[in-house]
């Protein structure tokens, strides 16, 4: 049953004066007006909502049953105005990000940091991907934003930022490789033992097509579908990745893994994506969030 809110406030408002006449008064309409509401409330209901008193009027059983229900109907319309204002405020509020595992070391550092730190009553919830699952995520709206690499064309993709990430060659700085003057070439790669993400994964697809396309075949000792186990396959000596730089940009701070161009035409017009779904309305938080991670991470800045 719809009761218009208008004749709740007519019906309480009565009450609450103690009679039509002092109601219509506070209301500042006529009085003939207020009884039509209540009369109009009573005629939905079924019921007789108000009596006559020595000292006014009181509610009848019914009435008794629509003041309660007034007052949880006001509670709950100023809890929403709080919640909707604080919404607003960006103190509450939920985003989802689906990113692949390259992006984590780069986007949970100093970026995110900062921006729970400006922001501590929005909720985050990453999930990590491959980029089909990062497509279908964002397409399907189960996350606002998603970070992949190597692109894929969508028609209900949007690109939201976008910034040119070589693959790379990644090495330990012990290496015969690391201090190497030139671009690295995919012979010189293929006699090394290299790790590389499982066959599924657009890295790995780069890859491949690469070699393929050079007719080369690469010395494939280690597949897997993680990104921390890619980085310790390098930093303990046993061979090589092809990885670009952000994903492991800590590390090439400390030194613990070098970094190398690869002479490959493939490898350079790789690019790292920001995505969301064209079409959906973006919450204010998602919007800040995604002008932030722009500005911050290391994957959407040119290193040309």
């Amino acid at each position: 049953m719809d009761i218009p809110h208008q004749r709740l406030v007519y019906f309480r408002v009565t009450l609450e004066s103690g009679s039509v006449r002092r109601a219509a008064a506070r209301l500042d309409i006529a009085p003939s007006a207020v009884s039509r509401q209540i009369a109009l409330l009573e005629e939905a209901l079924g019921a007789t909502l108000m009596e006559r008193q020595r000292d006014g009027i009181s509610p009848t059983p019914v009435g008794e049953m629509l003041l309660e229900y007034c007052e949880r109907r006001g509670a709950l319309d100023e809890g929403f105005i709080a919640s909707l204002e604080s919404y607003q405020r960006m103190e509450t509020g939920k985003i989802s990000l689906t990113v692949g595992e390259g992006f984590v070391s780069d986007l949970v550092a100093s970026p995110l940091h900062e921006f729970t730190q400006l922001y501590a009553g929005i909720q985050l919830d990453i999930h990590i991907a491959g980029t089909s699952g990062i497509i279908e995520a964002v397409v399907e709206d189960h996350s606002h934003i998603g970070l992949m690499f190597h692109e894929r064309t969508h028609p209900q993709l949007r690109f939201w930022a976008s910034s040119p990430q070589p693959l790379m060659a990644i090495l330990s700085p012990d290496h015969p490789l690391a201090n190497h003057p030139a671009p690295l070439t995919l012979t010189q790669l293929s006699a090394q033992p290299m790790a590389m993400w499982d066959p599924s994964h657009g890295v790995r697809q780069m890859v491949d097509q690469a070699f393929q396309q050079a007719r080369i075949a690469p010395r494939l000792a280690m597949n897997t579908n993680s990104m921390v186990v890619l980085a310790q396959y390098v930093r303990s000596g046993m061979g090589i990745t092809l990885l670009p730089a952000f994903a492991v940009a800590h590390d090439l701070e400390a030194g613990t893994l070098v970094a190398r161009p690869v002479d490959n035409p493939l490898f350079q017009r790789s690019h790292a994506h920001m995505v969301t779904r064209v079409g959906r309305q973006q919450p204010k938080a998602s919007i800040l969030l995604l002008r932030h991670l722009q500005r911050w991470m290391q994957a959407f800045r040119d290193i040309n």
